[in-house]
Order: C-alpha cells, then sequence, then structure tokens
C-alpha cells in the first residue's frame, strides 16, 4: 500500500533531532542524550533520506559510506544501509519502500557503489527489496576454564590487560591488517571506531566498561559481569571482539579468556567457520546458536560482479529476475578467467542458470552457496552442471564474516 500523500526528501543536519528520536520510537527505546550523540557520529545526512506526513517526519534511511572486503579485491565500497524505521501508527503507508526506491535507484542513476547490504531488525522485510542472506555468525557460550586439546600452540608473550587510550592505537592497527584479508570484514574510519567504542553506561547492562587485552598479534574487547549464587561466583564474560593474525595469538586470547578469575561463561560471537570448538579438549564445553548477519543486494549486476575474484575459471548465463530494480533484469553472461578476473555481459542467450537477483547478493561473498540454494529450489539449473560450475566459482576458501552491525 502507498500513500500519495507522503512525501520524501534528503535530511539535513537540522533533521537530526527528529531522526534520532523516531529511531528510538520505532527501535522501542527511549531517546537519551547517549543515543543522540551515537547518531551523530556516523550521521551522513546528504545520505539520510526522510518521509514526511506533511511536516512530520515518519520514516527514515541512510547510506553510511564504507568498505568491505570482497573475495579476492580486498576492501571495495558499499553502500552500508542503516538507521531505517517507520514511527508507531504510520506502518503499511510505503513510507519504507520509497525510502529503498530512493536508495537503490539512486545509487544506480548517480553511478553509487554497486552493492549495498544491511542488518535486518525483521528477516522477512528486506528480500523484497532483493536483499538475500549471506553471511551469517554464531553466538557461543564456553565453559570457563575448559582445557585445550594437546598440542595447542600458543604465544610464549603473555596477553596484557591495558587501559582503554593505551589499547586503541594498538588495536586499530592490527584490525587493519586482518579486516583487509578476510572476506566481510568492514573498513573503519574514525568516527566508526568512535561508535564501535562508544561506552555509556546504559550499553552495559549490569556489566562492566569495556576491557582491552592485548598481544603483538591480536587484540580482545570485552566485559565482565559479577554475579554470585551459594555455590560460589558465577560471573559472565562477553566478548565485544576479538582480533588474531596467527593461530597462536588467537588461541593464546582465547585462554586468557578462559581462565579469567571469577567467570564461570564466557559468551562471543564468531564467525560459522570459527575455530574455537577445534582448540577445545571437550567440543561439547562450547554450545552455539546461529544468526544473520550481512544481508547483500546488488545494486547493478555487471558492476557488482566484475568487483570481486573468483575461485575457478567458468563461463555461465545467469538469467536474474528483478522486480524492485528492474534494470537488472535479463540474461548476464558471467565469464572469469584463470586469474579470478570476470567479464559480465547483457545477453540473449538462453540462461544456464535462473535466480532471483536475492540469491544474486546470497551467493556474492561465497557464505552461501548456489549448490545450497539450488536444494532449496530457488535457483534453477537450466544447462546441466551449471551449478556446480557456479558453486566452485564462486567459493572462498573460509566463511564471510562480518559481526559488527552498523
Amino acid at each position: 500500500m502507498s500513500d500519495d500523500s507522503l512525501t520524501i526528501r534528503t535530511l539535513t543536519t537540522d533533521d537530526l533531532p527528529a531522526f534520532a528520536e523516531l529511531l528510538a520510537s520505532a527501535f522501542l527505546t527511549d531517546l537519551t542524550d547517549g543515543l543522540k550523540h551515537r547518531e551523530t557520529l556516523v550521521f551522513e545526512p546528504e545520505r539520510a533520506h526522510g518521509v514526511f506526513d506533511g511536516d512530520e517526519l515518519i520514516g527514515t534511511g541512510e547510506l553510511l559510506t564504507r568498505k568491505i572486503t570482497v573475495p579476492g579485491a580486498g576492501q571495495t565500497p558499499f553502500a552500508a544501509v542503516t538507521a531505517v524505521g517507520v514511527a508507531p501508527g504510520h506502518r503499511r503507508r510505503g513510507a519504507l519502500t520509497r525510502v529503498m526506491r530512493a536508495q537503490l535507484h539512486g545509487l544506480h542513476e548517480g553511478g553509487g557503489e554497486p552493492f549495498a547490504a544491511l542488518w535486518a531488525s525483521e528477516a522477512v522485510i528486506y528480500p523484497r527489496f532483493g536483499y538475500g542472506l549471506a553471511t551469517q555468525f554464531y553466538r557461543a557460550k564456553v565453559r570457563a576454564k575448559s582445557a585445550f586439546r594437546p598440542g595447542v600452540g600458543l604465544e610464549a608473550e603473555p596477553v596484557r590487560e591495558i587501559k582503554r587510550a593505551q589499547a586503541i592505537p594498538l588495536i586499530k592497527s592490527i584490525y587493519e591488517k586482518e579486516a583487509s584479508q578476510r572476506v566481510g570484514a568492514l573498513d573503519r574510519p574514525e568516527s566508526t571506531w568512535e561508535f564501535i567504542l562508544d561506552d555509556p553506561e546504559y550499553r552495559r547492562q549490569g556489566a562492566t566498561a569495556l576491557k582491552f587485552a592485548v598481544l603483538p598479534d591480536g587484540y580482545v574487547i570485552y566485559r565482565v559481569k559479577n554475579d554470585w549464587n551459594e555455590e560460589g561466583p558465577r560471573g559472565i564474560l562477553t566478548v565485544q571482539e576479538l582480533v588474531a593474525t596467527t593461530p597462536e595469538a588467537y588461541a593464546t586470547l582465547y585462554r586468557f579468556l578462559l581462565d579469567y578469575d571469577l567467570v564461570v561463561t564466557v559468551e562471543t560471537f564468531a564467525a560459522l567457520d570459527e575455530p574455537l570448538i577445534h582448540l577445545l579438549d571437550n567440543p561439547r564445553a562450547m554450545t552455539r546458536s546461529a544468526g544473520d548477519s550481512l544481508w547483500f543486494r546488488l545494486v547493478d549486476v555487471d558492476r557488482a560482479l566484475i568487483t570481486r575474484h573468483y575461485n575457478a575459471p567458468v563461463d555461465l548465463v545467469l538469467g536474474v529476475r528483478d522486480a524492485f530494480c528492474p534494470w537488472n533484469t535479463g540474461n548476464w553472461r558471467l565469464v572469469t578467467a584463470a586469474d579470478g578476473h570476470a567479464e559480465v555481459t547483457r545477453v540473449e542467450d538462453a540462461p544456464d542458470l535462473e535466480l532471483d537477483v536475492t540469491d544474486l547478493g546470497a551467493i556474492f561473498l561465497g557464505g552461501t552457496r548456489p549448490s545450497t540454494l539450488a536444494a532449496a529450489g530457488r535457483i534453477k539449473e537450466r544447462t546441466a552442471g551449471a551449478v556446480s560450475r557456479a558453486t566452485a566459482a564462486f567459493a572462498t576458501d573460509r566463511e564471510p564474516c562480518c559481526v559488527e552491525s552498523f
């Protein structure tokens, strides 16, 4: 349903108070000075849209200027969709559709980033705008003091817990090294670091302020929450981020966390192929539950597909459907070379594979296999062996990982 009385325009800095108030209401929280400050850190008014009912702001959506590491090509510009919200009482009037159209059609018409990505508050919403589930993660709980299997290599140098001001320059350097190589990782402008490390008390949920521990090749940011019962200490340590550039640093940081005094549970967010469970002598000391992270959208099929490298040579015609961005609908020939580079051209040839643009977004980073979507009936194979060849071409050595919401 679309309401023709609504209008949409680009926002200005003067709209920030109303923008923050709407988001607080849409996401079921109170507007505080801390929330206003967080929005100010990353607000890009020239890339934010507002939907208005008269003078009242009733819908929003913003694009952040970020980069993401794509297979074989390093960090590449993408449109990071955020701050999407509709005021209570104004749903089902087409406000969200107007925002999505302004974003995606604007990127296409202006030659902006070739793809967009978002974290979804509700997973059923965004496939209708062409976003496919591209990366997942898991939440894990590990029993403290759990032993590692024999032979796990550790750093000789001990982990040091240091003050925030001393830690920040060290962790930035380590993060930049790792993020440039890990598919799905995002760049971090200075404003983003401020946003991520912003640590007001209302966000701590009874735990401590953020703590920082470092090695030369890794770091961890975490909180601890004190708790006791008749059996003794029942503390919980929650990892916000752990980055390591060597296996030894990775194992040493987790050994440090698992041995933390007065803690019985270590909670963490991790990639689907996180190696932690393979360090444990008893894998059942760790429990996991999966969740979705990045939803990916190709703005322009031809511009997007050539930005990444491919794992195997392939020559396939993709029959793409795209109801929301109709310029993508049609048959596209994807030809990849031995060095991973690709050429993409519109053709009249019959397709080897038929798929929706949501499926193309899902497989782009390598986290969702074409063979998986074919098994789900989402990708239709019209030429024998095409699914297998596409699966090999889009594959990556490791699961893409993005545990940083934006």
